[in-house]
């Protein structure tokens, strides 16, 4: 962990999925309130991106320019498989970030999602030797990627670029041994090569904090007092090598709590990693996808479908029910577009970082819901 910061506090404010007005934007007061607990807590990694709608804005408000820049670490990120045709265009989000954020330069800097056809984009571009460049100028303090594919294909790009200074995985209970995740086994390829991991989706998009009865029962089973956002946050933070966990915090009560994790924070006994073992084979027994709603997928949908509403209705269907899928099938589609409307042209599961069936999820909720 040479030349990394190592006085970060575990918990990090991952800034995917803000809290919203009935308007569609941002709630601004919300998110300034959310940010000064986490700083008063000592909390201090900040971690947005371009592909976060309007993230990198919304944190220059709530809180570039409400605390001393050296306060606090910010991380962003580059994708430029959405939308980039040059190397050109791929660079300019950088300064695009820069802009956003009013930050003057960013504490850590990642190749945002790599894997799959995405990697390819990243080499044909240059970026690995573009983000080195910015360190060099003093543009980026750290370098880093983020990772959503198997743990071969990371230890073949760690190997080809031992700069990186970190790298961003997904990591939590319930795919800690899943065989597209590879949550161990990628944690313990980053060990291998010296590199301090940064966990993205602790909590599974949400799906951890609130489980199907079946596996509540268990863990209410081994300690009734614990919320099950907790039992997640605890177990990724526990793990050996990692520097700090995001959670994509959405009201000031899940900051609240979140924040008593850490405060409360200590090393999981036998029994209680028993106990989220039992939880994790039950709840893999009834998920009918691994769907963390990022929304990757619908960036790259020529039909603008509800891809991420939908694969959350399956799941809803699968864990209490088919009305209960079909209900909430029909707030996440409205009067828009439905599943059967899909082309099956799979650009969506070239995007997917769960690699996740898609086209074939759509079929099932077509026949399902419409």
């Amino acid at each position: 962990m040479a030349g990394i910061e190592e006085n970060i506090p575990k918990l990090g404010f991952g800034l995917m999925r803000l809290p919203k007005l009935e308007d569609g934007t941002t709630d601004i007061e919300q998110v300034k309130q959310m940010v000064d607990a986490f700083m008063a807590a000592g909390c201090t990694y900040f971690d947005t991106a371009r592909a976060y709608g309007s993230s990198e804005a919304d944190i220059r408000q709530a809180l570039v320019e409400r605390y001393p820049r050296e306060s606090f670490y910010l991380a962003t990120k580059n994708a430029a498989w959405i939308g980039c045709k040059t190397a050109e265009e791929a660079r300019a989000l950088f300064d695009i970030s820069l802009e956003q954020t009013g930050a003057g330069y960013f504490d850590f800097y990642l190749i945002h999602n790599t894997g799959s056809v995405r990697t390819k984009v990243f080499d044909d571009f240059g970026l690995w030797d573009f983000v080195k460049e910015l360190k060099a100028a003093g543009k980026v303090r750290h370098i880093g990627f983020s990772h959503h594919d198997n743990a071969e294909t990371l230890d073949e790009i760690l190997t080809a670029h031992p700069e990186m200074e970190f790298v961003q995985l997904q990591v939590n209970y319930a795919d800690w041994e899943n065989p597209n995740t590879q949550s161990r086994a990628c944690v313990e390829v980053a060990r291998k090569h010296g590199k301090p991991v940064v966990v993205m989706e602790p909590v599974r998009g949400g799906t951890l904090a609130n489980p199907p009865e079946a596996v509540a029962d268990i863990l209410r089973a081994e300690n009734e007092s614990r919320t099950f956002a907790d039992w997640a946050l605890r177990f990724a933070m526990n793990v050996e090598g990692v520097m700090v966990v995001l959670s994509g915090m959405s009201t000031l009560q899940q900051m609240e709590e979140n924040l008593e994790t850490l405060r409360t924070l200590e090393p999981l006994s036998d029994a209680e990693r028993d106990t989220l073992l039992r939880a994790q084979r039950k709840l893999d027994e009834l998920l009918d996808n691994p769907c963390t709603s990022c929304h990757y997928c619908m960036k790259e949908c020529p039909t603008e479908l509800n891809i991420s509403g939908m694969m959350d209705s399956l799941n809803r269907a699968a864990l209490y029910g088919v009305e209960v899928g079909k209900h909430w099938y029909g707030f996440s589609t409205g009067e828009g577009k439905h599943a059967s409307d899909c082309i099956q042209c799979g650009s969506c599961e070239d995007a997917c970082p769960q690699h996740i069936e898609i086209v074939s999820k759509l079929e099932k909720a077509a026949d399902l819901f419409d």
